[in-house]
């Protein structure tokens, strides 16, 4: 039997094939996998993703698989009746966060990439925040990053808010307030992010006041999650992950990730099959 773990978000998705004493065999990479925005494209890239891993070493009926996936926590239906695997596994992307970071240890993950999700393992249980999807959440993702720049342009437009070259710039870019607006009414999430880095590498005064409030939702969501006992040690992961790392790494105790979302998908193929018993995340 072989071991397929698979991290899809709303950027990209990622696979890793492993035989039975966990030597990695095959590696895959396809686009977006979110379940939540778009099931059928996430479901033709986890095959995808999941081929390119498998080449030349086995097939889909030798394969038990877990896969990570961005708005599993809410929209991932039948998607595991579609998968060719011998036996498969479907589970937020939180959860493989957490198993990558500590494996069965006590902590607390902020994931910080398009979206945003955070949870605490902390004696045999998982419990998250976030993780809801850029219309009603995801505060400190690169989604919301990107979509509260624009927004903050528009604001500057309008006069209430101080306009600075970044937001005049974003304006220019899209040729008009009306630009801006169309772009918005028809951008996905990973679109969004892709304006987050603009906010990140600036020192303008608007991109420093939107990541200030980005600073204040992450610092309140692992804030939440730190039992009353003591502070436990927090891993931030993710592509904006060393982003918050560097600004609000120093409030809590620190703690290296064993792996990332990926590993942790791994991770728990391996221990499924070892008839572990399934974790569940409570909110």
């Amino acid at each position: 039997m072989f071991y397929l773990g698979i991290d899809g978000g709303g950027s990209g998705c990622r696979a890793v094939l492993a035989d039975a004493s966990g030597r990695v065999l095959g590696r895959g990479i396809a686009g977006p996998a979110n379940v939540c925005t778009d099931a059928e494209a996430a479901l033709a890239n986890v095959l995808v993703a999941s081929a390119q891993a498998m080449a030349g070493v086995c097939v889909p009926a030798e394969v038990v698989a877990v896969l990570g996936l961005a708005g599993a926590n809410v929209a991932a239906g039948v998607l595991a009746a579609r998968l060719p695997f011998a036996r498969v596994r479907i589970e937020s992307d939180v959860l493989t966060s957490v198993k990558g970071a500590f494996h069965d240890d006590a902590g607390i993950v902020a994931v910080l990439g398009t979206g945003s999700v955070f949870a605490r393992q902390m004696g045999g249980e998982i419990r998250s925040a976030g993780g809801w999807g850029l219309i009603l959440g995801d505060e400190g993702g690169g989604a919301w990053l990107g979509r509260a720049l624009l927004a903050r342009a528009l604001r500057a437009v309008d006069g209430h808010t101080p306009q600075t070259p970044l937001l005049a710039g974003i304006v220019t870019e899209f040729g008009s307030s009306a630009g801006v607006v169309q772009f918005a009414a028809q951008a996905t999430p990973a679109e969004f992010a892709a304006l987050a880095p603009r906010l990140v590498e600036s020192d303008d005064a608007a991109a420093q006041a939107l990541m200030r409030e980005a600073d204040t939702e992450v610092a309140a969501a692992i804030g939440l999650l730190q039992p009353p006992a003591g502070p436990l040690p927090v891993v931030f992961m993710g592509g904006l992950g060393p982003v918050f790392a560097a600004r609000l790494g120093g409030r809590w105790p620190r703690a290296e990730p064993l792996g990332d979302a990926l590993a942790g998908a791994l991770w728990l193929a391996r221990a499924d099959q070892a008839n572990k018993a399934p974790v569940r995340v409570a909110r």
